[in-house]
């Protein structure tokens, strides 16, 4: 198991794939809803990868969205710009990913 997936587990922060919706141009990858805890994966874009490629963004996505519940448990500082909060997120996600 992926470093980010075993995290969401120690947090208690179940892992789903969802139906996130069109976003247009844009793509939704995964969202954090802090009510479950439950990261959802967007299935309309995983359905597009080939299985490498699949678990690299699960393991992304994963790692991105406990940056933001990490934000909600007052675990880390939550910065005042979405625009940092999401390069932050970000950052923890590759972090993850390195550590495998």
């Amino acid at each position: 198991m992926n470093r980010s997936l075993r995290l969401a587990r120690e947090y208690g922060v179940e892992v789903h794939f969802a139906d996130l919706g069109d976003w247009g141009i844009d793509e939704l990858r995964s969202e954090y809803d802090p009510k479950g805890p439950a990261i959802r994966i967007n299935m309309r874009v995983a359905e597009q990868l080939t299985p490498r490629e699949l678990g690299d963004f699960v393991a992304f996505s994963v790692g991105h969205e406990l940056y933001h519940h990490r934000e909600n448990i007052g675990e880390i500082q939550r910065l005042n710009e979405r625009a940092d909060r999401e390069t932050a997120a970000n950052a923890f996600a590759r972090q993850l990913l390195d550590q495998e």
